[in-house]
Parts: structure tokens; C-alpha cells; sequence
């Protein structure tokens, strides 16, 4: 029988854990197959012109060097997702929409060899006037998507019209909310390794879902599904940016290994990762909010704007989840949400953890701070005046049912913050420069995809009796470092009633494993999770029938040993696999058309405090203390779900404090790690998690999601705490040293910051 120390709700070790500190584990740079290439990419450098010529250097020796334009894509020259398009290559008389967009391509047997090669190609453009603010992509003076330049519009309308019910509030708070890019900046950078068997393309790589570069790769190279095979090495972080963008550069990898008749692994040097790959949507918020005098929240007006760069990319589903929460965790009878992504010049903008949530959380939970200091009122109780109950009803209309934990969430903070706090925790001194003061934010974060998301994508995972006789998960989610294959592996195994060790996880490839959907949206646990719960529990129960039908006792030992019935099986009947497909609860009804139902089949709640102390001598601000209650369901393994909140947390107070991504006219000027800067354990305060379970009765053993909800409200947090300590509106992110005076002084001088 499984041992207590390995059940779901223990920590056990990490299955991948030991392959990873002693560097056993193979990430794709380690991938060296006999006669592979260096791939580099040649790129654009005008933010928006037409690419009139590639003109190849004479003098360089090409005898060695594969060259590849778009010219030589066999199929469709696009990159494959919601909207096509994205050119692989931009071909010549096409236009350039971004900087360091991708125009040709080089392999050859060095890394030296390559850049050279890359250096050695000139590109002769027409300039093209550009957008690189959202005021002027609003304008549509210069047309880069359609007549307007927005990429997606979404409208949420609920109650009586807003403007009279703005209007009939004895107080309207109006706020303007503005968020920068964030870069991910995952430990490993991009990767992938390509080579064809005959006519069948084999791509490996660091990526988060492999269905969508088999979806995307099949379009470019013209091929049917059984002959494009993706395959995840391990890899090393990509809370977003590895969902879409590793379909690029697989297909400049394939493309590569097709002409070269080679191998060919084209990796990113960190600047060029930095330079070329998708962020997070900059945001601008305006939001207006009426209230009554006794703190009841009574209307709400939310207009969204988010930047999509040059191509479309997954900006659609970030837009609409930042719409979806816009409106906060909060009662509000009459509210109305417009939502608009636009195409400007930059390199495009993608998914990045939290997906949209953490602009429009930034910008409703500055105004439920604004409400409290215009009321009068201390910021918890209103919060806790206005806070969803189960019961509830949203701004989409969906009937809160169950796992409400928006008050436990914050009472635990509270509860918390009468405590003392850690030793050892960064402080700055006593003294007459230095100013403290303290916020707090609660905020929900649906789990699975959005409406009809998840019936549309069916996924679907497998538990199996191997063909060696190895009980195995099957599951086209990935491992990105956030445990997914541990948690799996506790998940089969409980259900199961074996060791943990006794479960293997299979890697994710296109040709093993089927399509689980993609692993983001805070899906992995709750949905895939449960897949294989239920594939689990059918496989014990067909091998307790296998025990009865070859004679063997009920209360003979072997019956419940099930690795050993599965060895058994396997020799006399071959593989057993079970296969189960996701479908929602009864109950949930979404319309795509309206934007009305239930968004998500249930949400995570989320509560958060942060001290701060601000010098105003170097305007440096130092978070003393963060206290993050998050309620996710159930905790499969609580020293792993305690690692997602807590990076997610300092992934929050980076994009809060110090992460700035600098452009100029449409390039990312910090593009390396010295000066695009994260935190690290020096800045980093010593965090207070708490895990609240309030569980779920569709997923897995109560689990819902957790990755993303960490993300979304520390930096509204820490903006309310910084203006507490000095008495002045801190309402862009983030907030550096530089833009913290500026705000100051303008708050001095009356006007805006």
C-alpha cells in the first residue's frame, strides 16, 4: 500500500529532481546529434518598412553555410495560431513590422561560422512610418491591422446603463492606469533542435505545448500530422513565453535541417532572446468606480487598452482574460468592461503568467484603495464589504457555486499580519528619510480556459500498463521546472494505490502521448490532473478484475500488489492504456457571442499585504514584508505548490519595483541580463505564504489551478503601500526609483504625474 509520506498532500521528492542537480537532465543545448549545425537568424532592423532585397556579401565564403528565405518554405509561410498572420520569414517585397524580425536564416558547422554568416547578409528596406504609443495606434494614421488598428474588441455589460448608475453614487473614483512590457526572462533561453528521417521532420526543444508547434509546423512545412513529430526536452522555465514563440523558431530549425539535409539546433543567445521574443502586454486602464457613502460598491466603468505589438499572437485570449477580471472580485450590480488590443511596432506581445489579469487587477485594486481613502474607510473592511460569497453573481452573469474563498484568503493575511515578522527579512533603518507604509489586494483568477475553451479543446490524458509491464502517465501537458511531473506522478500514483516511484511519467511527444491542450491557463493540475485521475482509477479497477480472473485470492497479497498485476498483464495481454477526454461539469454554459455565462469553471482567490519603506533621499523602495494567502483548492504537494506562489510572488514584485523593459523607436534597448533587470535573493523580502484549500468538486482530489494567481496582485500591493508611505497616487508599474520621484514631485506641484 502507497505510504502515507506519498499520498496527494505530502511532499515528496521531485521525480525529475536528482536528473536535475546532478546534470543528468538533457536541455536541448546538451542535444549534440552526430554532424548538427548552428542555425542563427538574420533580422530586421527598421521597426516597419518592405523589404526590397537580401544581398548576400561576394567575399564571404558560402561553401559551407545553408541559406534560407522565405522563398524555400514548402507550404504555407505563416506561423500557425489564432490569426495566420505572422510570416515565418518575411519574404522580399513583404513588410517588416517589428525589429529584429525574422527575414532569413543561416546554418553552418561553427557557432563562429554562423554569426559571420549572418553578418555577411544586407538588407536593403524601404522605410515605413511606425507606432510605438497606444495613442497613436488609436489614431490610425498609419493602418497596420485593418481600418483602426485593433486587433480584438471585447464588451462586458451587466445591470442598468452605467452612466446613470455612475451618476445616482454619492462617490465615483476615476483612475488612469498605465503597465509596462515584462520580459519573462526563464533561466534557459529559446531553443530547438531539428532533423528529418526521410521525409518525416523530428523537432525537439524548449517549449510548454507541443501540439501547438505540431499545429503550427504541419501549415509551414506542408506535411500531414504523422510526419511532424514534437518532442519537449527538459526544460528550464517559460511562465508563458515558450507557449507560442517555439513554433518560430521550430520552423526555423526544420527549415534549416531541410535544405542542409543535416541536423540543425539553433538556440538564442540571451540578447537576441530578450530582443526578439514575445513580453507582456503593456496596459492602459481607465477605470471609473461609484460607491455608496456606507462602502458598497455600486457601478463600475472599465475601459482597457493593451498593446499587441506587431502580430497578433495570442493577444485575443490575453485581452479576454484581462476583460474577464477587470471588474475584480467584487459585488457590483452594474458594470460595463470594453476591451481593445492594438497593433503598434513592436516585437509582438504574447502570454506571459497571470495572461492578462495582472493589468486589469493593477488598475481595480488601485481604485478599491482610492475608495477607502476617499471613504474614510479602512481598506480590509471595505474589501470585506464587497468581497464575492458563494452564491454571488458576476459581471459575466455566472453563479458563483462553491469554492469561494475570497474572505478565507483574506482573513489569513490579517490573521498573519498580527504575527511577528521573519528574522533575517531586508529593512531599512529608523530615520526621518525613510517613510513605511502598507497595502493590501484580494483577487480571483479563473482556472481552465476561458468560456467554452475547454469543451472546444477536449483534452486528454492516458494512464497505461507499458509494454514492460511500467505503470506510465501519458499527458501532453509539460514540465517547465513548476512540477507538473511530480504532480502527475503523486496524482496516478494515490489513485493507484502504489509508490510514487512505481509511476513513470512519459516525455511529451506528439507521437506518445495525446493532445492534452496546451499547458498554460492554470489548467494543468485541474484539467489534465483530473484525466488522470479518472484514467488511473480505470486501470486499477481493470487490474483488480485481471487479479479475480487469474485466480488469485481476495485476501491473497498479491491481489493488491499493482505494479506486479501490471507486469503480469502486460506479459500475457500486451499494453493496457485507458484514455479519458475532458468534459466540463454539468451546468456550465458560456456564449461566445454575448460574452455572458460562466467564464470559468471555478476561480482561485487570493489575498495579499506588503510593507514597504521608501528612502527619500535615493527614492529606493525596499518591501519588508509580504504576506500572500492563496486559496488553490487542494494541495497535491504543498512544498510544490508553495514554490509556484512564491515565484510567482517575486515574478510580481519584479514587474512591481524593477522590471523595466526600455524601447526606442521599436527596439528593446536592455537586452541582456545586466540591464533588463529581476530580482534576485538580495531584493527579494523573506515571503509568508499561506495555503488556504478550499477544494474544488471537479478536480482532481479538490485541485484547481495555482501558477498563474500569484502573479496578478502584489503589484497593486505594493503601489498602494508606496502611496501610503508618501501621500501621493503611485499608479503606473513599475515603480523605479526614478518614476517614484517623479510622481512625488508632481504630486507636490498639484499636477499630473
Amino acid at each position: 500500500m502507497i505510504g502515507l509520506g506519498e499520498r496527494v498532500g505530502a511532499s515528496p521528492p521531485r521525480v525529475d529532481g536528482a536528473a536535475k542537480v546532478t546534470g543528468a537532465a538533457r536541455y536541448v543545448d546538451d542535444l549534440q546529434p552526430p554532424g548538427c549545425l548552428v542555425g542563427r537568424t538574420v533580422r530586421s532592423r527598421v521597426a516597419h518598412g518592405v523589404l526590397r532585397a537580401l544581398e548576400r556579401d561576394p567575399g564571404f565564403d558560402w561553401s559551407d553555410v545553408t541559406f534560407v528565405t522565405a522563398a524555400d518554405v514548402p507550404g504555407r509561410n505563416v506561423v500557425t495560431l489564432i490569426e495566420d498572420d505572422q510570416p515565418v520569414l518575411v519574404p522580399v517585397g513583404g513588410t517588416i513590422r517589428h525589429h529584429d524580425e525574422a527575414v532569413a536564416l543561416v546554418a553552418a558547422p561553427t557557432k563562429e561560422k554562423a554569426e559571420a554568416a549572418r553578418a555577411a547578409v544586407r538588407l536593403v528596406v524601404d522605410p515605413l512610418p511606425a507606432i510605438f504609443t497606444l495613442d497613436d495606434a488609436l489614431r490610425a494614421e498609419v493602418k497596420l491591422h485593418g481600418q483602426d488598428n485593433v486587433f480584438k474588441r471585447f464588451e462586458v455589460t451587466r445591470g442598468d446603463d452605467v452612466e446613470r448608475a455612475l451618476a445616482a453614487c454619492d462617490v465615483v473614483v476615476e483612475g488612469v492606469y498605465e503597465t509596462g512590457a515584462q520580459e519573462q526572462m526563464y533561466i534557459e533561453p529559446q531553443g530547438m533542435l531539428a532533423a528529418w528521417e526521410g521525409d518525416t521532420c523530428h523537432v525537439t526543444g524548449s517549449l510548454q505545448c507541443p501540439y501547438y508547434v505540431h499545429k503550427a509546423l504541419k501549415v509551414t512545412l506542408g506535411l500531414p500530422a504523422e510526419r511532424v513529430v514534437i518532442t519537449q526536452a527538459v526544460t528550464g522555465g517559460g511562465f508563458g513565453g515558450k507557449e507560442e514563440y517555439p513554433s518560430m523558431i521550430g520552423a526555423h530549425a526544420a527549415l534549416l535541417a531541410r535544405a542542409a539535409g543535416r541536423p540543425v539546433k539553433v538556440v538564442y543567445e540571451r540578447d537576441e532572446d530578450v530582443a526578439a521574443t514575445t513580453k507582456r502586454h503593456p496596459s492602459r486602464v481607465r477605470h471609473r468606480l461609484g460607491l455608496a457613502k456606507d462602502g458598497r460598491m455600486l457601478a463600475a466603468d472599465v475601459d482597457v487598452l493593451f498593446d499587441g505589438g506587431a502580430y497578433a499572437t495570442l493577444t485575443q485570449v490575453v485581452l479576454s482574460r484581462g476583460v474577464l477580471h477587470a471588474a475584480g472580485p467584487y459585488r457590483i450590480p452594474t458594470v460595463r468592461i470594453v476591451g481593445r488590443a492594438l497593433a503598434t511596432n513592436h516585437p509582438p506581445h504574447g502570454a506571459f503568467r497571470g495572461f492578462g489579469a495582472p493589468q486589469t487587477t493593477f488598475a481595480y485594486e488601485r481604485q478599491t484603495a482610492k475608495a477607502a481613502r476617499a471613504l474614510g474607510m479602512d481598506p480590509v473592511a471595505l474589501r470585506r464589504l464587497n468581497l464575492y460569497r458563494d452564491g454571488d453573481v458576476t459581471a459575466t452573469g455566472q453563479t458563483l457555486r462553491g469554492s469561494v474563498a475570497a474572505h478565507p484568503t483574506l482573513d489569513r493575511v490579517v490573521a498573519q499580519l498580527e504575527q511577528p515578522p521573519p528574522a533575517g527579512r531586508r529593512t531599512l533603518p529608523q530615520a526621518p528619510h525613510v517613510k513605511r507604509g502598507r497595502g493590501v489586494a484580494t483577487y480571483f483568477h479563473g482556472s481552465g480556459f476561458t468560456g467554452s475553451g475547454e469543451e472546444r479543446l477536449k483534452g486528454q490524458a492516458t494512464v497505461a500498463v507499458a509494454a514492460d509491464g511500467v505503470l506510465e502517465v501519458r499527458a501532453g501537458s509539460t514540465d517547465m521546472g513548476q512540477g507538473a511531473t511530480t504532480t502527475f506522478a503523486q496524482i496516478a500514483a494515490t489513485a493507484l494505490d502504489v509508490h510514487v516511484s512505481q509511476v513513470r511519467v512519459a516525455q511529451p511527444s506528439t507521437d506518445k502521448v495525446p493532445d492534452s491542450g496546451p499547458t498554460v491557463a492554470s489548467r494543468t493540475c485541474m484539467i489534465v490532473g483530473g484525466l488522470v485521475d479518472q484514467a488511473a482509477r480505470a486501470v486499477r479497477s481493470k487490474l483488480e478484475a485481471f487479479a479475480a480472473e487469474v485466480g488469485l485470492a481476495a485476501d491473497d497479497p498479491a491481489r493488491g500488489d499493482l505494479p506486479a498485476l501490471a507486469r503480469r498483464w502486460a506479459a500475457a495481454r500486451g499494453e493496457l492504456a485507458e484514455t479519458h477526454t475532458y468534459r466540463p461539469p454539468a451546468g456550465i454554459r458560456w456564449d461566445d457571442q454575448t460574452y455572458r455565462g460562466d467564464a470559468y469553471p471555478v476561480f482561485g482567490w487570493a489575498a495579499c499585504a506588503v510593507d514597504v519603506a521608501v528612502d527619500t533621499d535615493t527614492w529606493e523602495v525596499v518591501v519588508e514584508r509580504c504576506v500572500h494567502a492563496v486559496d488553490v483548492g487542494k494541495a497535491i504537494n504543498p512544498t510544490i505548490v508553495q514554490g509556484q506562489i512564491d515565484g510567482g510572488t517575486v515574478q510580481a514584485l519584479g514587474w512591481a519595483l524593477w522590471e523595466s523593459v526600455q524601447y526606442r523607436e521599436g527596439k528593446v534597448l536592455n537586452d541582456r541580463m545586466t540591464n533588463c533587470i529581476i530580482p534576485t535573493a538580495i531584493e527579494a523580502p523573506e515571503l509568508e505564504t499561506l495555503l488556504v484549500e478550499e477544494p474544488y468538486a471537479h478536480g482532481p482530489f479538490g485541485a484547481k489551478g495555482v501558477g498563474e494567481i500569484p502573479m496578478d496582485g502584489p503589484g497593486a500591493a505594493v503601489a498602494s503601500a508606496v502611496e501610503d508611505a508618501l501621500g501621493v497616487a503611485m499608479d503606473e508599474l513599475p515603480l523605479l526609483p526614478e518614476v517614484v520621484h517623479r510622481r512625488v514631485r508632481a504630486g507636490r506641484a498639484g499636477g499630473a504625474a
